[in-house]
């Protein structure tokens, strides 16, 4: 079906389009074009002024509506899924935190088959862990963290297609090794829950790692050995100039200040979004937390409050808190939300912009930065207007 969006600023790759109207037809975008078409049969679907945007890309989040995925079922995976959907996210990598090897299997299994289906908002899986530096854990299970197991990744990489982006400490034995798999996999390596010193993120840098996971979380800034300053690893990223990071942008986890110094250094080109959400987010109702974890001040922590545990942010908390509080210019946050992501993932060719030929993932906000409007591979999901 025909659907018309009007009375909007529209989003290009060139900047924005004042005026104008985009169609789409079925689930893609058939024409974006300057002046108001009049197409026969489309159902107009007018904005009221607000910012017509492409829909957001979210290559990093642990679950939502009250599940996780680590739950490796099919009912946690589409619960949290449509419950971000609500929320401006249109394409989605599932996220595990450390997990036994029969866990990740059965998310896979599942993984694949919602890649499967028609118009899936589901792209690939995206394991985090069980290669983390144990003294930057936070909230995972200590018991399952370890160094990186050859026979472990190289089975699971070779079985499993869904794999598409696999996190880990660069300082642990055996890294390289795992950085170099990954990219034979085709699969993005990125550095998290680290330790590494400015030689470590170089040697990983050199093997293939290329982002950084959740920016200035669970890594150390500059620091002093006796009475020498020592970079941490937020300097040694800020470094390798072309490597690529993601935040939490809910202004907590990383305090607006610091995203505008992210934006300032890295760019649009290099800064992603993300949630890196719990399954408290997007949640209807009370969602019980467990007991080692508590709900306070719009975050979880660990319930000795010794640590962030998590983030209950969804995406259109990410772009209102960086227009609003962290004075990032507008346009830039909607492509970090969208645009730079698709990128890192290797997707741009299909989503993150709004053109001609691409997936119809559209979202809309109104003047004051109210999600309004969400389309998903043209379906609608979420009407306001």
């Amino acid at each position: 079906m025909l659907k018309q969006f009007v009375n909007g600023r529209i989003l290009t790759p060139k900047g924005w389009l004042d005026g104008g109207s985009i169609v789409t037809d079925g689930n893609r975008i058939r024409c974006v074009s300057n002046i108001d078409l009049h197409v026969v049969g489309a159902e107009i679907i007018d904005v009221n002024g607000g910012y017509i945007v492409p829909g957001g890309i979210d290559m990093h989040t642990h679950g939502g509506g009250g599940r996780d995925f680590i739950e490796g079922c099919e009912d946690a995976f589409r619960k949290a899924v449509n419950a971000h959907l609500k929320h401006g996210t249109t394409s989605i990598y599932p996220t595990l935190s450390s997990s036994t090897i029969p866990t990740i299997e059965a998310a896979c299994n599942v993984c694949e088959k919602l890649m499967a289906e028609e118009n899936s908002p589901v792209l690939g899986l995206h394991i985090e862990g069980s290669y983390i530096n144990p003294k930057e854990a936070g909230a995972q299970n200590p018991v399952l963290i370890k160094a990186p197991v050859i026979y472990e990744y190289e089975t699971l990489l070779s079985k499993y297609k869904c794999i598409k982006r696999w996190d880990e400490a660069p300082e642990l034995p055996g890294s390289v090794r795992f950085i170099k798999t990954c990219n034979m996999h085709g699969v993005l390596t990125a550095l998290t829950c680290t330790r590494a010193t400015y030689k470590d993120v170089v040697e990983a840098h050199k093997a293939g790692m290329t982002h950084a996971a959740h920016f200035y979380n669970a890594m150390p800034v500059v620091y002093k050995e006796h009475e020498f300053k020592v970079p941490g690893t937020v300097e040694s990223v800020y470094a390798m100039q072309d490597m690529t990071v993601e935040v939490i942008a809910d202004g907590l986890h990383v305090p607006p200040v610091m995203l505008k110094v992210v934006h300032k250094i890295k760019g649009v080109e290099r800064m992603a979004l993300i949630t890196d959400s719990l399954a408290y987010a997007a949640s209807e109702g009370d969602v019980s937390a467990e007991p080692r974890v508590i709900m306070e001040d719009g975050v979880c922590k660990l319930a000795d409050r010794s640590a962030l545990a998590g983030s209950i942010a969804t995406m259109d908390t990410l772009i209102r808190t960086c227009i609003q509080k962290a004075n990032i210019p507008m346009e830039d946050v909607f492509r970090m939300a969208s645009e730079t992501p698709a990128k890192i993932m290797g997707i741009f060719d299909r989503k993150g912009s709004i053109e001609e030929g691409k997936d119809a993932d559209i979202i809309v906000f109104d003047r004051d930065i109210n999600l309004t409007y969400v389309m998903q591979m043209g379906n609608e999901v979420v009407n306001y207007l």
